[in-house]
């Protein structure tokens, strides 16, 4: 242990949330991470669920490189062969109505410039969110966020209503015969949604995989379903792709599966592969009613030419490289050895999610399904002795909830190699239980 290092650490930094990991990290390349001590750590995590190429990609390094020196920043009136070239390429991967795209840099700033715009554009202010949303830090997105970070701040942005989140695992709504009733479900959150509305619902704002809620997939048929919802009251579909944009699930977008395109999109995390790059598109109609309604949201960063360039590097290689079949691909061979898991240990409740993006929940035993939060935080840390970055969900009740996202980058080898030691870490952890 670096003592000094952390010393200052403690002396010098606001702390932000939950504590930090207890390495020195000096570097990153691939789907590793290296320790002060030179120590490789497999990075299950793609960082903060972010880096889909890896850390350090040569062709993101030679963009960074070449962008800086030429065309990084400019007055956020001007504009760049760049960011064009981006909305033209970013906007061919989407539906046609989804044709126009303004860049940001943060997932959080994004979400802010959605809800402004829905709330611009239908001339309402409400907006719905799942009870375990996370959509960001700053002031809306905050306020659309009701998993964690809601007490004494005082009162959030007046307005934002919770939908229940569909979760298979533990929803008490059940048909006859046991299974998960989804349609119940959302019936009822939309029932308690029209009670509380002030008549002025503007927006649902939504993670198709909840990621920080605790990897939670909306079931096959959800999502259309939401959107006629939505559509029967008059409110807009947002979609917060974040962590499942990009090929991440094995499809370019998670919506793709279902068949069902949102009124408007915003991507962050994955479209940067690491570095802050984000983006909201739209359809022409909504940017024009909004243009015409004097929309703003004139930011330092909006419209970064190497923002722009990063993004553009990042779609050429996940085409390039065939991304999108590989995470479908490693998906299902991440998926057979987590079901494995599930099977062989008592202790592991659930596994779900998609392509590379999944999850685990740990018990304490199947039957009572009583979270496990103390194993999973005796597990992460014994996966970081032998050499792997593991997430836990860092909120109450939660952390016994593993996030896989590793880069789609990853080889094979490397990604049994991340299961196997998460394996040798929970029979170690539950050998000396006893």
């Amino acid at each position: 242990m670096d003592t000094t290092f952390w010393d200052e650490a403690d002396r010098l930094l606001i702390r932000y949330g939950t504590g930090f990991t207890p390495r020195v990290i000096e570097r990153a390349s691939g789907a590793y991470v290296f320790d002060r001590q030179g120590t490789p750590i497999l990075d299950f995590t793609s960082g903060q669920m972010s880096s889909i190429l890896g850390h350090a990609h040569p062709d993101i390094v030679a963009t960074v490189s070449s962008a800086v020196a030429s065309l990084d920043h400019l007055f956020s009136g001007m504009l760049s062969a760049p960011v064009l070239e981006l909305a033209d390429r970013l906007t061919a991967t989407l539906p046609p109505a989804l044709g126009k795209m303004m860049l940001l840099t943060t997932g959080a700033e994004a979400n802010e410039a959605a809800i402004k715009m829905a709330k611009l554009s239908t001339g309402r202010f409400e907006i719905v969110s799942f009870d375990r949303s996370w959509h960001g830090m700053t002031q809306g997105a905050a306020a659309a966020t009701f998993s964690a970070g809601r007490h004494g701040y005082g009162p959030p942005t007046p307005g934002n209503l919770a939908l229940p989140t569909p979760n298979a695992y533990r929803s008490p709504f059940r048909s006859s015969d046991g299974s998960y009733d989804w349609e119940a479900e959302l019936a009822y959150g939309f029932a308690l949604v029209d009670r509380q509305s002030a008549g002025s619902l503007a927006a649902c704002l939504i993670e198709p995989i909840l990621s920080s809620g605790g990897i939670i997939d909306l079931p096959p048929g959800y999502l259309r379903r939401l959107k006629e919802m939505c559509d029967e009251r008059g409110m807009l579909l947002i979609l917060d792709e974040a962590q499942t944009g990009l090929g991440r699930t094995g499809t370019m977008y998670a919506f793709e599966r279902d068949g069902v395109a949102p009124d408007i999109l915003t991507l962050s995390k994955t479209l940067g592969a690491g570095l802050p790059v984000a983006a909201v598109i739209t359809t022409d109609e909504i940017e024009q009613v909004c243009h015409d309604r004097g929309f703003l949201f004139y930011t330092t960063h909006v419209s970064d030419p190497l923002a722009a360039a990063v993004a553009l590097t990042v779609l050429d290689v996940v085409e390039r490289e065939n991304l999108t079949e590989r995470a479908a691909t490693l998906g299902g061979q991440l998926t057979g050895r987590l079901l494995a898991l599930r099977d062989d240990y008592e202790v592991v409740g659930d596994v779900r999610g998609r392509g590379l993006l999944q999850g685990i929940e740990l018990v304490k035993d199947k039957k009572s399904k009583a979270p496990a939060d103390a194993l999973g935080k005796a597990i992460t840390a014994a996966c970081l002795e032998r050499g792997l970055h593991m997430n836990i969900v860092q909120l109450p009740e939660m952390g016994g909830i593993f996030r896989i996202a590793p880069p789609l980058t990853i080889k094979e080898d490397e990604l049994h190699l991340g299961v196997d030691i998460l394996e040798a870490s929970l029979k170690a952890v539950l050998d000396a239980a006893g």
